[in-house]
């Protein structure tokens, strides 16, 4: 079953090509349950589908697991205690996290900065990460290593490469930024993104932990069978956050709207308030837009601090695409046009799964 809608939140009705374009793409993902939804400068359409009979909540209602699209809410609350004076993007982790403790040389020399983009050095996990993870890894990998022992690999850790000099996707570097953060402004993690994060965005339906039963999508295995909810253990910097895709467009909007950020007369959805006019919010979304490192060959490959940047026919695309146990998210914007796609899906990925082809199709060719 699927339905098509122009929310009531909306600045502006719909477009019926908008339904029409989500409608055929949904049909494209073999999933349970499947939601599409893309804000244009605020004016939301949003589609719901899948193989699975819809329940009493509405699919975009239900909190869904993000995976590693976690990672630009982690960017967001690293530039705005950038931009506060709480921290330094320089600041070396090490000596936030665990003053005097002797570490290797080259564990002393990874920065903040380094941490969020990929380029500390260090693995996608933790070398003793995968011994406790093997025999439990189709149902809960992470719950049985907390937050203690990320931190404690990361002060005994070797890393292969000088911090900076190469760019290597990793897990436990972000989550190694959570637990630096919490430890610098003695705040534990959770609250940290809440106060400077969730609440200034006024996403109540975002959280890092399971809601009360009925509020989250259920996940499903590769042959449709029900998972539990992802416990991220002492990952959760990395991979904790969930979201309802209302709730997504929300925060994608303030990225696409950086500059109405403490402009009174905004009428954007969701970007009025005297929440936003708090300067380093404004400050840190516009830092998060910004390309700061090359890669790969010929550097064809750009990034911000926490978003992936494309070109595109309609200018640069900035997206992040995460997966758990049994569910899928994308989150991208581009920021030229006012352009947002905001996609969930409720199967595990498979190889030829086109979730986020799907999803990265409608931020790149859609007008």
């Amino acid at each position: 079953m699927t339905d098509t809608t122009a929310l009531p939140e909306s600045a502006a009705p719909a477009e019926p090509a908008t339904a029409r374009l989500l409608a055929e793409a949904a049909g494209r993902i073999d999933a349970p349950d499947v939601v599409l939804a893309v804000s244009r400068n605020g004016a939301r359409t949003v589609h719901t589908g899948g193989g699975a009979a819809p329940g009493p909540v509405p699919r975009e209602r239900l909190a869904h697991e993000l995976g590693s699209a976690s990672k630009p809410y982690a960017g967001l609350l690293l530039a705005r205690l950038v931009a506060q004076g709480r921290v330094r993007y320089e600041d070396r982790a090490a000596d936030l996290l665990a003053p005097g403790f002797p570490v290797h040389p080259t564990v002393r020399r990874i920065t903040l900065r380094h941490l969020l983009t990929h380029t500390s050095g260090l693995p996608g996990l933790p070398a003793d990460f995968y011994p406790q993870a093997v025999p439990r890894w189709s149902t809960d990998p992470y719950g049985g290593y907390p937050a203690d022992r990320v931190v404690r690999a990361f002060l005994r850790a070797r890393p292969r490469h000088r911090p900076g000099t190469r760019w290597h996707y990793s897990n436990f570097a972000v989550s190694v930024l959570g637990h630096t953060l919490a430890a610098a402004t003695g705040t534990p993690w959770e609250v940290l993104l809440h106060q400077q994060v969730l609440a200034p965005l006024r996403l109540d339906a975002t959280r890092v932990r399971p809601g009360p039963e009925g509020t989250e999508a259920v996940g499903h295995r590769r042959d449709g069978t029900p998972v539990p909810a992802l416990d991220t253990g002492g990952f959760t910097a990395a991979g904790a956050v969930r979201a309802t895709p209302l709730d997504m467009l929300t925060f994608l909007e303030a990225h696409t709207a950086g500059t109405g950020l403490g402009d009174p007369e905004s009428t954007r959805p969701g970007l009025t308030g005297p929440e936003l006019t708090d300067p380093t919010l404004a400050a840190a979304l516009a830092e998060v837009r910004r390309p700061v490192l090359r890669r790969g060959l010929r550097h064809t490959h750009t990034h911000t601090l926490t978003w992936f940047h494309h070109p595109s026919p309609y200018g640069p695309v900035l997206f992040h695409a995460g997966a758990t146990l049994g569910q899928q998210a994308f989150l991208g914007f581009r920021p030229d046009t006012g352009l947002a796609v905001a996609a969930t899906a409720t199967r595990r990925v498979h190889r030829a799964d086109t979730f986020v082809a799907t999803a990265y199709g409608l931020l790149t060719e859609t007008p």
